[in-house]
């Protein structure tokens, strides 16, 4: 590796998919409610770290001006943003989205078409010479039936992208980069996975390889990787020595819960984040070994396992700023060491808080909000070294 270099400097910021935008108004009205307040509470500035979903792309782009009036919007409100997060397709508040988050997966053409979209957005929202990233889900979900070549599929997809990535770089100056984001039960969950895939998208690639690795990476989410019990700095190390560039970090801890055959506190406190619209991947570590469930309920089911189990660890992004949920503690600790790892890294991906779970949070709501956030993007620039 090159010389180290610090985290960035860019203004940090946080995944507005927390906030419901469906329609282009409630992007905006999400950013007048919640992130500007936030702002102010913090004073100093804060990045918005823009979730469009495909209706909000159609809206923007649906009639003459759409993006320019929305980025005229931004400016407005002195917002200024470097990365979206292109994951969720669909409403991401619906009252049930589990698996359907996964569609459509990296196979479909409508998948590619949204997020070069996105790219023209995010372009038009840098400023001249900027780079700017955008996160996707990781191909799609194990739990689908795929075709045996779907990974080739989804690669030329990938590539096809790139092209569309590299002719917005000639046209506009700015640089756009796509961060695939490994996630539990997904086609890509380990960093052994996410490797092995990028090895073989480069391959595909061709003599475009060179331009592939320059314009597509990871999202490296912190509670994803600690929900899989991977040791968050080795992760990152061995990301980097494979050559998968990080272009973005997901801040974000998961729920912990040790030894809960000796805390039924515990187990009861995790019953109350079974909740009917995210999917909660649950890993279980046991003297053997680890054993996965795709929901949180398939674990709290098994009720002769829950006493053999030494550590729980369920994807339910919690708090960054949280050490402890009354007896369940967090994954916070893997965050530290992430960012420890990715400031020993020669660039510097972007950062930010993603904790899209407020509203289904048990004991939290909107009304906690702005403070939830602000406590959380302290803790963030706490943990990355800042004053």
């Amino acid at each position: 590796m090159t010389e180290a270099m610090a985290l960035p400097t860019l203004p940090p910021g946080y995944c507005t998919n927390v906030h419901p935008g469906r329609t282009v108004a409630e992007v905006l009205a999400g950013l007048d409610r919640y992130t500007i307040p936030v702002r102010d509470r913090l004073g100093r500035p804060v990045a918005a770290g823009l979730w469009l979903a495909k209706p909000v792309v159609d809206e923007l782009f649906g009639k003459p001006g759409g993006v320019e009036r929305f980025i005229a919007e931004l400016t407005a409100r002195d917002l200024p943003c470097y990365t979206l997060n292109a994951f969720p397709y669909g409403d991401f508040h619906a009252e049930r989205v589990k698996e359907n988050v996964y569609l459509p997966d990296w196979s479909a053409p409508e998948r590619q078409l949204y997020t070069d979209l996105c790219a023209t957005v995010l372009a038009d929202l840098l400023p001249d010479g900027g780079e700017g990233s955008i996160s996707t889900l990781p191909l799609g979900f194990k739990g689908f039936d795929h075709p045996p070549d779907f990974l080739d599929q989804a690669a030329g997809q990938l590539i096809g992208c790139v092209a569309y990535l590299q002719h917005l770089r000639r046209k506009t100056g700015r640089v756009v980069r796509l961060a695939i984001e490994p996630e539990p039960f997904c086609l890509l969950e380990t960093t052994a996975e996410t490797v092995a895939f990028f090895e073989r998208l480069w391959q595909l690639a061709g003599r475009g390889e060179s331009i592939v690795r320059e314009h597509v990476g990871v999202c490296y989410d912190v509670c994803h990787q600690a929900v899989e019990f991977e040791d968050a700095a080795e992760s990152v190390r061995r990301l980097d020595r494979a050559g998968v560039r990080i272009n973005k970090v997901q801040v974000s801890c998961a729920i912990q819960l040790d030894r809960p055959g000796d805390n039924p506190e515990g187990v009861a406190a995790l019953r109350r984040y079974v909740e009917p619209r995210y999917l909660h991947q649950t890993f279980a570590r046991f003297p053997d070994g680890l054993r996965m469930f795709a929901d949180l309920p398939e674990f709290l089911e098994r009720d002769a396992l829950i006493p053999a189990a030494e550590v729980v660890r369920v994807h339910f992004h919690v708090p960054v700023d949280a050490d402890r949920l009354g007896p369940l503690g967090t994954t916070k600790p893997a965050v530290a060491e992430a960012l420890a790892a990715v400031a020993g890294l020669s660039y510097a991906p972007h950062v930010e808080v993603e904790t899209y779970t407020w509203e289904v949070l048990p004991g939290a709501g909107p009304g906690d909000l702005v403070e939830g956030l602000a406590r959380e993007l302290e803790a963030t620039r706490r943990m990355m070294g800042g004053t």
